[in-house]
């Protein structure tokens, strides 16, 4: 039944691809597309794609020396948003690795939005990447526990706990856990955040990048 709906759910959303243009975010979008008008990244790179803590990783390939990255983090995006804009944000690159890191916001646009719907929509962008790119590896970071978002921890554990039992179950992905790595004898660590307590500092992003290292794959 769960499969069902995660397929209702694919079906309900790739039809807006086609008026994307009225689409949250569509000037991101646009300016990601002129900048590979002007310079295309090189293919077969390492991709991470997601919501806006790695859109503010603007350094982030400097944290990763030796891979070749391309950052297609945008806004405040969730996860019908990377759906949406797949053919734009993913597909065009042919990564060899895609890095995720979406779900946060869904939670925080709703309270009716729960742990299992995050699950649900990952689940529908997972079988849409794997639709068209069978064999490259996929990597979760699992939510992370912004302190301004406290209320939603309990959901971003249950959400974080249930998408990673379901890539143990998939070929070629990987779950990396940032959300335990941010505290500090059970309390979140604050001097990982800027003034919003929302977004990362270069603290919070050095704990990231050794997460994450050892699951990317080598050029």
């Amino acid at each position: 039944m769960k499969y069902v709906l995660i397929v209702v759910l694919f079906f309900l959303i790739r039809p807006l691809a086609a008026n994307a243009q009225q689409g949250p975010f569509y000037g991101e979008i646009a300016a990601f597309k002129k900048q590979d008008s002007i310079h295309f990244p090189p293919k077969h790179a390492i991709l991470f794609v997601g919501s806006s803590s790695f859109r503010k990783w603007t350094d982030v390939q400097q944290y990763f020396p030796g891979y070749t990255i391309i950052n297609r983090g945008f806004g405040g995006s969730t996860l019908p948003d990377m759906i949406l804009y797949a053919d734009d944000i993913i597909f065009p690159y042919e990564p060899k690795q895609v890095v995720i890191y979406c779900g946060e916001n869904d939670l925080a646009s709703s309270d009716t939005i729960t742990a299992e719907t995050v699950v649900n929509r990952f689940k529908a962008l997972f079988f849409l990447i794997r639709d068209r790119l069978p064999d490259v590896p996929i990597i979760f970071v699992s939510l992370k526990p912004s302190p301004s978002r406290e209320k939603l921890w309990p959901k971003m554990e249950d959400a974080n706990k249930a998408i990673k039992i379901f890539l143990k179950k998939k070929n070629n992905t990987s779950f990396v856990d940032v959300y335990h790595k941010m505290l500090k004898r059970g309390s979140v660590r604050k001097d990982l955040f800027i003034e919003d307590n929302l977004h990362m500092n270069a603290n919070g992003y050095a704990i990231w990048q050794k997460a994450i290292n050892p699951y990317l794959l080598k050029d």
